[in-house]
């Protein structure tokens, strides 16, 4: 049996030529399986944690299937991907819900920062001391997940420096997150910083990975991967998903690997440095993604982001094999060999091509991969 898997799936809504248009009341009100967002301009859908990945790939595609369907009845509108406001808007905050006191707070304190879009990968996990194991993993190798995913180089109609502005903007709260050395640690510290005001909710903890669950952070279910950039292509979201579960099912196989065990680094210090070991990682992900150069959490040796996922993927192809999910992991050498969708992006904006020709050819390009995989994989599940 596999893990239980789901995203949370945010995007921008907007004309064919790019530009964002805030639909969102609309598509809540008429579309089922849509959620608001702060903003207007992106809306949210979930998928049902699944076990089986040709479930998930048709979970992925169905609603953007119906979402285009309905934006067609309210006039010529689209789906825009990347995960920032490339075109323009960056400084102006649409709110969806006005009245709602929470996204008062968001507004007044993050401004449009936070105005993006993104994947959110969750992953079953039911017992809560493995659960923080993995988090603690996850948490030192989610800047290879970033370098994969990064879609946001543009700001504004101009490339920023960054393959994706959006982690190297986003506000992060808060600012310090901890390796946490067991659940009753991450309970504690939830604990003191709401009461503290630090965190308004449970929610407001907007890191690259944290625990989830039903009543947080009491009663926990699943790891939760918030760092990547969105993916326009649902087959390269699924690698993502695969590279995550047969890492997970390694470490089930080998608790070892827990860094807290496994790293080479001073146990005086070893949380402090892991920690900032990372946050300093995800810096230089969100600047190169693929051709980063990171700091290993075993031994601190520097080592290419895309060569570090090489090292990983040869690790945990077996464990694919064995489940039989290889097939929906292999994508990972196609985005290594050929670039991420920011990389791609930056290629054809210093060929001459202007940001907004970029983004065009993006939607379109966006509609044909989900055109196909309709007529290929879930026709007859796509109402």
């Amino acid at each position: 049996m596999l893990l239980s898997k789901g995203f949370e799936v945010e995007m921008y809504t907007g004309t064919p030529q790019g530009d964002t248009v805030g639909l969102s009341d609309q598509i809540v009100a008429k579309v089922e399986g849509f959620v608001r967002e702060p903003d207007s301009r992106n809306v949210e859908y979930t998928t049902a944690p699944l076990c089986s990945y040709a479930q998930l790939l048709c979970a992925l595609v169905k609603p953007r299937l119906k979402l285009r369907s309905y934006l067609n009845t309210l006039g010529d509108y689209t789906i825009i991907p990347g995960s920032t406001l490339s075109l323009g808007g960056s400084h102006t905050f649409e709110r969806s819900d006005p009245k709602n006191p929470y996204h008062t707070y968001i507004q007044e304190t993050y401004g449009a920062k936070i105005v993006t879009t993104s994947i959110h990968i969750n992953v079953g996990i039911s017992d809560p001391e493995l659960l923080m194991r993995a988090i603690r993993l996850i948490r030192m190798e989610a800047p290879l997940y970033l370098a994969l995913s990064a879609s946001s180089p543009f700001l504004d109609g101009q490339a920023t420096g960054f393959h994706s502005t959006r982690w190297a903007t986003f506000p992060k709260t808060p600012a310090y997150v901890p390796l946490f050395e067991s659940h009753s640690h991450f309970i504690k510290w939830t604990e003191e910083k709401i009461a503290t005001g630090v965190m308004q909710n449970v929610r407001h903890l907007w890191c690259s990975v944290r625990p989830n669950g039903d009543r947080r952070p009491y009663n926990l279910n699943r790891l939760e991967l918030r760092i990547c950039d969105f993916v326009s292509n649902p087959i390269m979201q699924l690698a993502l998903v695969a590279l995550l579960e047969a890492r997970l099912w390694q470490l089930i196989d080998d608790p070892s690997l827990d860094p807290l065990e496994k790293s080479n680094l001073s146990a005086t210090n070893r949380l402090e440095d892991l920690a900032a070991l990372a946050d300093n990682n995800e810096i230089a992900a969100a600047h190169h993604s693929l051709e980063a150069q990171l700091s290993h959490w075993q031994d601190g040796r520097t080592i290419l982001a895309k060569d570090w996922i090489e090292e990983i993927y040869q690790q945990v192809l077996p464990y694919a094999k064995k489940l039989g999910f290889s097939c929906f992991l292999s994508p990972i050498k196609k985005i290594i060999r050929e670039g991420n969708t920011a990389q791609k992006w930056l290629d054809q904006y210093n060929s001459s091509l202007d940001s907004r020709s970029v983004i065009k050819a993006a939607i379109l390009e966006m509609v044909q991969q989900e055109e196909e995989l309709e007529d290929q994989l879930c026709q007859s599940m796509v109402a």
